[in-house]
């Protein structure tokens, strides 16, 4: 499972995710990619659902490029617990996605077998997605 080795603080506040990515909204590395249309956080377990779906349909052929890290902790209180008490303990790690982000890239395997290998990863995230290819892929 996707997680920090080390991070600075134990425990994030939620944050905003208003606006879109301008940075990480390019293919860059592989011919074809999948871009976030919505905001959402996107757990470490997700992207490991993709990341298998995407090798299995692939058939180990190509490579994929994981452009997202989930490198921010979820903390929870335990259920029935009162108010008050401090913050809940950490219990997933999430990626922040915002909307135009590249969330996964292939390369080195044809249209079809990319098109079908990241619709079904899309279908694995809580989130619409688009496929696109790279500009100069002819």
């Amino acid at each position: 499972m996707l997680m920090p080795k080390r991070v600075k603080y134990r425990k994030s506040q939620r944050g905003r995710m208003t606006g879109k990515a301008y940075r990480g909204s390019s293919v860059d590395f592989g011919d074809f990619g999948l871009k976030a249309l919505e905001p959402h956080w996107i757990t470490s377990r997700q992207i490991e659902a993709c990341r298998v779906a995407l090798s299995r349909k692939m058939k180990r052929d190509g490579k994929v490029w994981i452009r997202i890290f989930p490198d921010k902790p979820v903390s929870k209180k335990p259920l029935e617990t009162r108010m008050g008490k401090g913050k809940g303990a950490p219990e997933f790690w999430v990626a922040v996605i915002k909307p135009g982000r590249i969330l996964f890239e292939v390369g080195g395997v044809s249209r079809e077998v990319a098109n079908d290998a990241l619709q079904i990863c899309g279908y694995k995230l809580p989130i619409k997605t688009k496929i696109v290819a790279r500009p100069d892929y002819e």
